[in-house]
């Protein structure tokens, strides 16, 4: 990836300032949403402190990350805005709020009701991988959707997103009904 499509990531330097002229800055940034595991910058100078400064950060994607165990004392749900931020990086997925909980929506059309089935054990697998379980509807007997969320949080997480990545990553597309071709008459 290069140096320029690469995600900025913003650091304030109040807290650690001083005393770190010339030297490398290795700064864990999950911060709320877990964009960025590590990054690294160099200070320059200390003379005037900027109020903040960029450095490089290489993400992890979503679907290459994995999910981490629900602590429910530690745990709390991210903010809209935190949300609306990763709803970007997994297309086709929706937030709904329900009764002031955010969680994550998707519909899909399947083939037949044998294939949503199909399916939802396909999205099992994952979810039982992962240790983190979607809500799972078969509407009528071809309308599927998923709800995500984070229960134990009251609200979505970072595994929310993390499962929605992976759900998008694996082969559906034997299973969906196509899209009607448009008529030429």
């Amino acid at each position: 990836m290069s140096a320029a499509l690469r995600p900025r990531l913003f650091l304030r330097l109040s807290e650690i300032w001083s005393g770190i002229e010339g030297r490398n800055v290795h700064q864990s940034a999950l911060g709320s949403h877990g964009l960025c595991d590590i990054f690294q910058l160099k200070v320059l100078s200390t003379r005037k402190p900027p109020s903040r400064f960029f450095g490089s950060c290489q993400a992890k994607a979503l679907s290459e990350k994995k999910c981490v165990p629900c602590d429910s004392k530690n745990l709390h749900p991210m903010t809209e805005e935190s949300a609306s931020e990763l709803i970007q990086k997994v297309p086709g997925w929706n937030l709904q709020n329900q009764s002031g909980v955010l969680k994550l929506h998707k519909s899909w059309k399947v083939k037949t009701f044998i294939k949503g089935l199909e399916f939802f054990q396909m999205v099992a697998n994952v979810a039982e991988a992962e240790g983190h379980h979607p809500d799972l509807h078969l509407v009528g007997w071809n309308n599927v959707k998923i709800d995500i969320w984070t229960h134990s949080a009251g609200g979505l997480t970072e595994n929310d997103f993390i499962l929605a990545a992976k759900i998008d990553a694996l082969d559906l597309n034997p299973l969906l009904r196509r899209k009607a071709k448009p008529r030429m008459d």
